[in-house]
């Protein structure tokens, strides 16, 4: 099926090696028994986004949901192709292969005022609704309450009945690594102006973790010309950031690492060093050596022990990961008290420390580590509260946006109009600069950048205006991580430590995919545990693809109001003057602000 746009011109491939740590394609891997994948539904072909202008889908809402999924899966993008986990440990696209090739088959066959239902990675559904409702409604991994236990989820992940959906593996927006670069950035930017001056230049961050997301921290450190070593127990991933750029370089020891560290350290130069080892291991040795970091930090997967690698021989944990799940969980818990301990003992010594949103903590607190004070607060704070959640105020957060046409060049324009829409805006200058200079294209070309409530309207609407001018070569795909203002409740994360302690109120995220649905918003997600594990947090997503038409110019004008609005509101309601005032100056409507 043809469409409005004009034949797409051949852009050249991105040399980037699929990097998936199984198979992509030739005989499947032995089920180990744990879950069903129906390996013999696996297309012969490895999945990539398709590209261009030419529609499998009857409409372009189902397409743009096509190729998201389809870019979630591809080999550069994804962690572990064979069984559908795009990042964060166990996040999946689709709970087997069986049921990716029905919700394939149906997003095909989807009318233009048709909605598919999808439960856990599943197609059970499709509704005769209306031509600007969305055309996919997704939930994820949600429990009753009672039984929102890991445990519980994995009987029923066993059992074929649910999967883990992350926050975007399973909403079909994630865009790779990048996809939480900028708000890493913003992090460590803000870290630098409240303890170094403004500037990361000679310092040395320690982190663990180098996953589909964990791989944004070196980058950002080095973004804000500071060193980095991050360790990880897995070398392929390790290698496979190096061959991305998010590391500068890798090395065999940790004697060789410190020495690159503290060289580039008193050169004030931007650096990042890739170790394979084991936090639990090399943090504890750093002090035994009198190291002393600026900051310590980590991204390893802590929200589920099946996916924090513990300490000892990489081949023979892995393989106790199969054998001997429970044994593999016990070990990993007590790497991950070892871990934390350490981190503790940095900060103890002056070190800057801060939890990145895994859990880390709350497991370390479960394995009987002291982590909070008499108070009840962590000894070392999140990166939400610490950091983060003045622009969350301002209904600022992750917004992003995909080219369909797969054109880096596509992207390249609209950072020209961003920049050209927002003159006054350093910030953003400055991102863009630093984004197209190190952040690298990986599947489906695309973009970061924190925008705020009244700006993501006004921009998504420039976005649609290039589309209908044929400035862009196809429709743009305009989403957000779940990890924003108003989408989510995560007590050991986003909302940590909220003002009215309202930390683990759900309605918020509720109220945001249901009015996200009332907007007019193409496909919208609701899900439970992305981050940090499952009854640990509750989240929604929201997706609208810009088609360049008047009718789509409408409808994003009410949904990128509507979904950063969801951060206004939170904010205003649990006492934050930041968002009292960006009410009033905006116009957001809140009955009981005066």
């Amino acid at each position: 099926m043809s469409s409005q746009f004009p034949a797409e011109t051949a852009t050249p491939e991105l040399n980037l090696e699929a990097t998936s740590l199984s198979q992509t394609n030739g005989a499947a891997p032995k089920s180990d028994g744990k879950r069903p994948m129906f390996y013999e539904f696996k297309p012969s072909e490895t999945i990539k986004a398709k590209h261009g202008t030419e529609l499998r889908c009857k409409t372009w809402e189902a397409e743009a949901a096509l190729r998201m999924l389809e870019n979630n899966l591809d080999p550069a993008v994804s962690l572990v192709y064979d069984e559908l986990i795009v990042y964060g440990g166990a996040g999946r696209a689709a709970r087997n292969w069986k049921e990716y090739q029905t919700i394939v088959s149906t997003l095909k066959n989807l009318e233009a005022d048709e909605t598919m239902l999808v439960q856990s990675g599943k197609a059970v559904g499709v509704l005769k609704t209306w031509a600007h409702a969305p055309r996919v409604l997704i939930a994820n991994s949600n429990i009753v309450p009672a039984w929102s236990t890991q445990e519980y989820f994995d009987e029923l992940d066993k059992m074929g009945l649910m999967m883990y959906g992350q926050m975007t593996a399973g909403s079909w927006i994630y865009i790779a690594t990048q996809g939480i670069l900028q708000g890493t950035y913003e992090t460590f930017a803000a870290m630098a102006d409240k303890h170094f001056g403004g500037t990361l230049a000679g310092t040395i961050t320690v982190t663990a973790g180098l996953g589909g997301m964990s791989g944004a921290q070196p980058l950002a450190v080095t973004m804000n010309d500071g060193v980095c070593l991050v360790i990880e127990p897995i070398d392929e991933r390790v290698k496979q950031k190096v061959r991305e750029g998010y590391v500068d370089e890798q090395v065999d020891s940790l004697e060789h690492a410190l020495q690159i560290c503290q060289d580039k350290k008193a050169a004030r130069q931007g650096w990042s060093v890739g170790l394979t080892g084991n936090a639990a291991t090399v943090l504890p040795q750093l002090l035994e050596l009198g190291f002393k970091a600026d900051i310590v930090t980590d991204q390893t997967s802590a929200h589920d022990l099946m996916d924090y690698i513990p300490e000892g021989d990489i081949t023979e944990v892995l393989a106790l990961r199969a054998s001997n799940p429970e044994e593999f969980k016990r070990q990993a818990l007590a790497s991950i008290v070892k871990h934390c301990q350490a981190m503790l003992d940095m900060q103890a010594q002056g070190t800057v420390a801060v939890d990145y949103g895994n859990n880390l903590r709350g497991q370390a607190e479960k394995g009987g580590l002291q982590v909070r004070d008499e108070n009840g607060q962590f000894l070392y704070p999140g990166f939400v509260p610490g950091y983060i959640r003045p622009l969350f105020c301002e209904g600022k957060g992750p917004f992003r946006w995909a080219a369909l046409s797969g054109d880096p060049q596509d992207i390249l324009r609209i950072d020209r109009a961003l920049l050209e829409t927002f003159p006054d805006n350093k910030m953003l200058a400055r991102w863009i600069e630093k984004a197209q200079a190190k952040v690298p294209f990986i599947g489906l070309p695309a973009r970061v950048c924190w925008l705020g409530y009244g700006e993501r309207e006004k921009f998504g609407l420039v976005i649609n205006d290039l589309v209908a001018r044929g400035e862009v070569k196809a429709p743009i795909v305009i989403g957000r991580d779940h990890l924003d203002c108003g989408s989510v409740a995560s007590p050991n994360r986003e909302t940590e430590g909220m003002k009215d302690g309202s930390d683990a109120v759900a309605d918020w995220p509720l109220l945001n995919a249901l009015a996200n649905c009332a907007s007019g918003a193409d496909w919208v997600s609701l899900h439970n545990g992305g981050g940090v594990g499952i009854g640990n947090s509750t989240h929604s997503g929201m997706v609208i693809v810009a088609t360049g038409t008047p009718e789509k110019a409408e409808r994003l004008r009410r949904v990128l109001t509507t979904d950063p609005g969801m951060g206004i509101f939170r904010h205003a309601d649990a006492g934050y003057e930041i968002a009292e005032n960006v009410a009033r100056e905006r116009g957001a409507k809140i009955p009981s602000l005066k």
